[in-house]
Order: C-alpha cells, then sequence, then structure tokens
C-alpha cells in the first residue's frame, strides 16, 4: 500500500492541506467539511488557545474579547517576522503566530496518517529583487515546519503545483501558461504537461519559465478600500491649512497585517488632535469611531466581499454605516478597476515577460489555467487574454489547486 504523502499550501487569506496515494490527489477537509481554512488566528486575552479559521473571523466579528491577525504570510521575508506584538496581555512574536497556525495544520495532517515529511507552497519570490529575503523568507518557514514537527521539509513553486494539478486531466501535450493570481503574490510559469509525461521522475526540462511579483488580492482590497471606502472617513481630506491628513493611518487601516498597529491610545490622541485641524471633523469623528471600536478588520472584511460581488455584477453596495456612522457607498465595477490599474499592469507585464523567457511566442500557449482567489475578476481574466489571446482560457478549484498540486509532488518526492 501506497502511504500518503502531504503537501500543505499556506496562503495569505487561505490555506489547505493536500495528500496523494497511489490513485491520486485530494484535499483534506479542515474546517466544518470544508477543505479551505481562511488563514486567520484569534488570540484570546484570558489566556484560553487561539482559535483558526473560520471559527477566528467569527470569534471577532462576535466581539470576544482578543486579537485578531490575518495576512500573516505577508510577515515573512520582512522585518516584521522577528516583532513582537501584544497578544494576551502579552508580547507574542509574529514567528510563534505562524508557528501556531501552521501547527494547526500539521495537527489536521497528523490526524489522518503519520508523516514526517511535507512539501510547502512557496511563491516565486516571497520579496520582489531581494534574493537574500527571499532565500531567509523561505529558511524561516522551513525552520517553523520542522519546529511543528516534520522532519524533512522541501518546496515546490506554487504555479508548478498548480501545473501538476491541471496535468491531471490534460488530454493531449500542451504548453501551459500557468496564472496563479494569490492573495499576496501573482506567479506565472510556462510549463510542458501532458499524459505522458506525468510519470517523469524528472521535470525540470518540462519548466520553460517561472517569475512572479508581490502583488495579488490583498492589494487589490487595499486600492478598493483607499479609493472608495476611506475617503468617507478622511482619507485625503483637506485640513483648514490647506494640505491634507496625513496618510498613514489610512495605509494601516487598508492593509491587513497593519490593522491592530492601530489600536493604541497613540493613534486615538493623534486623530484628535487631527479633528481640530481638518476641514470636515465628521470624517474623522467616523475613522475614531472605527479605531476605538477596533472594526478595521471587520470593515475589510467587507471591502473584500464587495470586491468578489464585482466579480458577477457592475455595481454592489459596500455596508460600513454601522461600523462608522459614515453612508454605504455605491461601488461599481468600472471604479475598482480603474483603482487597480497599477497592480493589473504589473501583472500583465509579468505575462509577457514569462513568454520572452520561456523562448516562446503567445500563439503557441495551448492554454492559460488560472487559480488563485482573485483569478475569476473579469479584468484579471481580460489582462491575460489580452498577452494569449488565442488560448483556451481554463479554471480549476480556484483555493485548492495549488494543495492538490503539492500532494501530487510530496507523493513524486517522498513514496
Amino acid at each position: 500500500m501506497t502511504p500518503l504523502a502531504f503537501g500543505i499550501d499556506f496562503g495569505t487569506s487561505n490555506s489547505t492541506v493536500g495528500l496523494a496515494d497511489s490513485a491520486g490527489a485530494r484535499l483534506l477537509a479542515l474546517e466544518d467539511a470544508s477543505p479551505t481554512l481562511p488563514s486567520a488566528v484569534f488570540w484570546q486575552v484570558e489566556g484560553a488557545p487561539p482559535l483558526f479559521g473560520r471559527a477566528a473571523i467569527a470569534a471577532y466579528l462576535e466581539g470576544e474579547d482578543g486579537r485578531l491577525m490575518r495576512g500573516l504570510k505577508s510577515t515573512l521575508g520582512s522585518g516584521l517576522i522577528h516583532d513582537k506584538t501584544a497578544v494576551g496581555g502579552r508580547a507574542v512574536a509574529f514567528r510563534e503566530v505562524l508557528a501556531r497556525f501552521i501547527g494547526h495544520l500539521r495537527a489536521a495532517q497528523q490526524a489522518v496518517a503519520p508523516s514526517d515529511s511535507v512539501i510547502l507552497g512557496r511563491p516565486v519570490h516571497f520579496v520582489d529583487d531581494d534574493p537574500a529575503a527571499d532565500a531567509a523568507a523561505e529558511a524561516t518557514l522551513a525552520e517553523i515546519a520542522r519546529d511543528c514537527g516534520w522532519r524533512e521539509v522541501a518546496f515546490q513553486f506554487e504555479p508548478i503545483a498548480a501545473a501538476l494539478h491541471y496535468e491531471q486531466t490534460a488530454a493531449q501535450e500542451e504548453l501551459v501558461l500557468i496564472v496563479d493570481i494569490g492573495g499576496g503574490t501573482s506567479d506565472v510559469s510556462v510549463v510542458r504537461v501532458g499524459p505522458g509525461r506525468v510519470a517523469l521522475p524528472d521535470r525540470s526540462g518540462d519548466i520553460l519559465a517561472n517569475d512572479g511579483i508581490r502583488a495579488g488580492g490583498t492589494d487589490f482590497d487595499r486600492l478598493l478600500s483607499l479609493a472608495e471606502a476611506l475617503p468617507h472617513l478622511g482619507y485625503l481630506a483637506p485640513t483648514k491649512g490647506g494640505g491634507t491628513m496625513p496618510r498613514h493611518y489610512y495605509l494601516d487601516l487598508a492593509t491587513w497585517h497593519r490593522i491592530n498597529a492601530l489600536y493604541t491610545a497613540r493613534t486615538a490622541s493623534d486623530l484628535k488632535a487631527l479633528r481640530l485641524v481638518a476641514e470636515e471633523p465628521t470624517l474623522i469623528d467616523r475613522m475614531l469611531r472605527v479605531v476605538d471600536g477596533r472594526h478595521g478588520h471587520a470593515l475589510a472584511m467587507r471591502v473584500e466581499a464587495a470586491k468578489v460581488a464585482l466579480s458577477d455584477a457592475e455595481v454592489t453596495r459596500l455596508p460600513m454605516s454601522d461600523l462608522t456612522g459614515g453612508p454605504n457607498p455605491i461601488l461599481r465595477r468600472e471604479g475598482f478597476e480603474t483603482a487597480v490599474e497599477a497592480p493589473l499592469a504589473r501583472i500583465g507585464a509579468l505575462l509577457s515577460r514569462v513568454l520572452v523567457d520561456a523562448g516562446i511566442t503567445p500563439d503557441r500557449i495551448g492554454t492559460a489555467f488560472l487559480t488563485g482567489g482573485s483569478s475569476q475578476l473579469p479584468i484579471l481574466r481580460e489582462t491575460v487574454r489580452a498577452v494569449v489571446p488565442q488560448a483556451r482560457l481554463a479554471t480549476g478549484d480556484m483555493l485548492g489547486s495549488v494543495g492538490t498540486g503539492l500532494a501530487l509532488e510530496a507523493r513524486r518526492r517522498f513514496a
């Protein structure tokens, strides 16, 4: 009997655990029979163990005392990974928070079958244009995995894992453009796949090009928040002296892993002082309401939900009056697409660059396989189609392709 092999996709927004045996690969149910677990930790203040995933988000939304943390993967490769933050009355390093979450994934895996080996997914670049920081991010993640109990830890690029997942259904050999738009990064690969290549012991020659940038779904959320939500709280609002409100408070509020930095007496005091010089102090009152009530994560979740709604509708409403005391603005898809022009341009340039690196013309791509939480956005699909107009666009499991592919890679390497 072939032993189970495991792969873990620790994502910025969601995580999965894949398992593979001789029959194939699938995802493990992690929470309420769901194969995806939101990458969220809620640390309770009374010394109780942390909550994870949907349970963590529910505890926060229900007003329980504690601290919600999301977007933790973004701390890898930055100095923030070594910093400590106040959690439950004590200082906890972000590294420990990551270790608790990954340890939770390890426990779910061990409950199915004991294993000392794992393949972890990683973006092509944890950090853009900084090889040393990128290597440090992978090393830190490997150390955390070993501390959690795995003895043998290896990595595979997330878009390559997605290619292995797609290959399970490929009817013929072809060149595939893998477009993986995750929460924190966008990765693109050109891979040769086909039924006759699955069993080859060495697939390195099938990877024609592989690259990525640190831009993804959370950047779309942040830009949508800055464009449509935070102006109602004073973002870029004028002051009596002819200037504008300081931007850094709003940038923190729009960035998942920076929101908690606002929940301090110093920030509240600063905002009260700024209210006195604001042309429209009512806007600052709304900002104070969000900060004093610790509603930042709730607001971010509603902005994210509005982004998702705009994938299917031209217009949606952002419900935020209960959090801010202000209006519930109407959001339009065209406004969202304008807000995210900069990262989309970078993704378009990345797509073209990878084709050049692969040494092929766009017409040689048979299929563009899109995966990742933001890959269903119409403007993203238009961006891909503009680069490879003749290719078939295909999608698989938006949040599970990478985890399944990592399990297949683990089976190849370990089983």
